[in-house]
């Protein structure tokens, strides 16, 4: 995927400037992570990536240089991928006229924290992942990320299911050396299907 951070160019604002290359390592970073954690509310990945793109066109327009770009680029983007994803949630409502506009609750901070750390885990793996040889790497995509079974890998790749068990475990292995403990028993607990 081709950002929209391709011109290298300098913005100024007062005294300081800021390379777009370090808004184009801000989306690089974090873009695969906010469209999962907008899909975790909204349940719709083409709309997730509609509003984390509009997310970094925000945060491109109105940057401040008040505090560097990955701390307060992370704050920005997940706070506003967060807030389109609840305004969608609350016009759905209206327009279903089923449920009432609430005020959030207490337990939707926690759940919002967990969203948050699951998207987070989720792209340390895709990055571990990335690093893979070819193979590897295709089947584990298919298998951790959009959460195929080894027979339905097998079908659309033409191998064999022993071909892909064989691949896995040889990722699994990698991976272990890549991730940190507590992020690969996280892979394990909730990545693997079978």
């Amino acid at each position: 995927m081709k950002s929209f951070f391709s011109a290298e160019r300098t913005l100024e604002k007062g005294n300081k400037t800021v390379s777009s290359l370090a808004f184009e390592q801000l989306f690089l970073s974090y873009y695969d992570r906010l469209v999962y954690f907008a899909w975790q509310f909204i349940h719709d990945k083409e709309t997730a990536r509609d509003i984390v793109q509009e997310a970094f066109v925000n945060y491109w327009k109105s940057f401040e240089f008040d505090a560097p770009p990955e701390v307060q680029g992370r704050n920005f983007l997940y706070l506003t991928v967060k807030n389109a994803c609840l305004k969608i949630i609350r016009h759905d409502k209206v327009v279903d006229k089923h449920r009432q506009i609430l005020d959030p609750d207490p337990t939707e901070e926690s759940c919002t924290i967990n969203k948050i750390i699951r998207a987070e885990v989720s792209g340390e793996i895709y990055r571990a992942i990335e690093t893979l040889p070819a193979s590897c790497r295709r089947i584990s995509r298919m298998c951790y990320l959009e959460g195929m079974k080894n027979q339905e890998i097998a079908d659309e790749l033409g191998i064999s299911v022993n071909t892909v068990k064989t691949q896995k475990q040889r990722a699994l292995q990698l991976l272990r050396l890549r991730l940190n403990p507590e992020i690969f028993i996280l892979l394990m607990l909730y990545f693997t299907n079978d």
